[in-house]
């Protein structure tokens, strides 16, 4: 385990021991995550997920908004889930106590006599703000005992550069923590080896690599370059469209990857992003849209799952290793991108704690030199 990592793990210790405070388990929060598909909240169904170790019920309301709570009634500990929503308000199936969807506030008591005094309103769930992007239930997760900042941000959404579109989306869970999966997801090395390929690339095809970085907020960012050579899929673009092709590839706080690829008229567009589920599971959600007209979505969706299951299969495998805690270590120039952002993660938990301006472990543009 990398000292980066074992600080912070140490870090969250402490921090469970706070009243009012939950383990963080290296976790960032105070983020915006995808909770599920938005094709899965219908009606007047309530769908479980959960987040950061976070228990959480969605629903949509009559209006079709959709809504994020604690799966947890605040009398007993129930999980709301199993109560009944009638399209504004959740029902604990316990002892029917009702809560607005949207504020998690309880609006009925059904026990309560004339003579009590508890005042109904003063009681809450537990509500997440939630909003919907690119097919996806977004919820913006903070620290129990915490309160939400006065202007939340806009959950993220995938750039498009065209009103007509194709769009799809892929997701598999890893058996890991949230870091090991966001590094992997990085790293510039392993291609040639866990995505061996007759359309991708195979060990005879590596070859030197330079690649320049520049810092962006939150994130850094591999320049605007032309792909690499040992990628099939590129050069076949080029010689479709006659033009030159471009790839740009940032990584963003808590857990993104994007990137764009532009040639001409025509554009893909993907994001990746490695969603805790626990401290030892993590999810990789994906989305990718396009307006090549030569790239039917279920052509695509073959291709992508073969990727996502063998980053799944190797991580798997390395979830095995990791069962025994060895010690671990990260070169250079290849895994530079892990090490920014084991410092990225740091900085900002510095931050947060002292309320000082973040550093950002890059000054300016670097470039990276390795093989793949």
């Amino acid at each position: 385990m990398s000292e980066a990592v074992r600080t912070i793990l140490q870090n969250d210790s402490a921090a469970a021991k706070e009243p009012g405070r939950e383990p963080e388990a290296g976790f960032l929060w105070d983020f915006w995550y995808p909770a599920a598909r938005s094709r899965a909240i219908r009606g007047n169904k309530l769908v479980t997920a959960m987040l950061l170790e976070v228990p959480l019920v969605l629903g949509r309301t009559a209006e079709g908004q959709a809504f994020a709570m604690r799966d947890s009634c605040p009398h007993r500990g129930i999980p709301l889930s199993y109560g009944h929503f009638d399209g504004s308000t959740v029902e604990c199936s316990y002892h029917g106590w009702r809560f607005d969807a949207c504020t998690a506030r309880c609006v009925e008591i059904p026990s309560l006599s004339s003579q009590d005094k508890l005042k109904v309103e003063r009681i809450f769930a537990g509500h997440y703000p939630c909003e919907e992007r690119d097919g996806y239930v977004w919820v913006y997760m903070n620290p129990a005992g915490t309160r939400l900042p006065e202007n939340v941000p806009a959950a993220p959404s995938l750039p498009v550069f065209s009103k007509k579109y194709e769009i799809t989306h892929l997701d598999c869970e890893l058996p890991s923590h949230v870091d090991q999966g966001i590094i992997g997801l990085m790293d510039p090395a392993h291609g040639p080896f866990v995505h061996q390929s007759w359309f991708w690339r195979s060990k005879h095809s590596i070859h030197e690599k330079e690649k320049q970085f520049e810092p962006i907020p939150y994130g850094f960012r591999m320049s605007p370059h032309s792909p690499s050579s040992n990628s099939a899929p590129y050069e076949v673009l080029k010689r479709i469209t006659g033009e030159g092709v471009t790839t740009t590839i940032d990584f963003v706080l808590p857990n993104m990857r994007l990137e764009e690829i532009h040639t001409g008229k025509m554009w893909f567009s993907s994001r990746a992003t490695v969603t805790p589920v626990r401290r030892d599971l993590c999810r990789i959600d994906f989305v990718a849209a396009w307006n090549l007209p030569f790239l039917p979505v279920f052509l695509f969706r073959m291709f992508g799952k073969t990727f996502l299951r063998q980053d799944q299969e190797t991580m798997i495998r390395q979830a095995e290793g990791l069962k025994h805690d060895p010690k671990l270590m990260l070169i250079d120039d290849a895994d530079r991108p892990a090490k920014w952002y084991f410092a990225l993660k740091a900085n900002l938990l510095e931050s947060r704690r002292t309320g000082e301006k973040m550093e950002h472990p890059m000054t300016g543009p670097v470039t990276l030199r390795w093989r793949s």
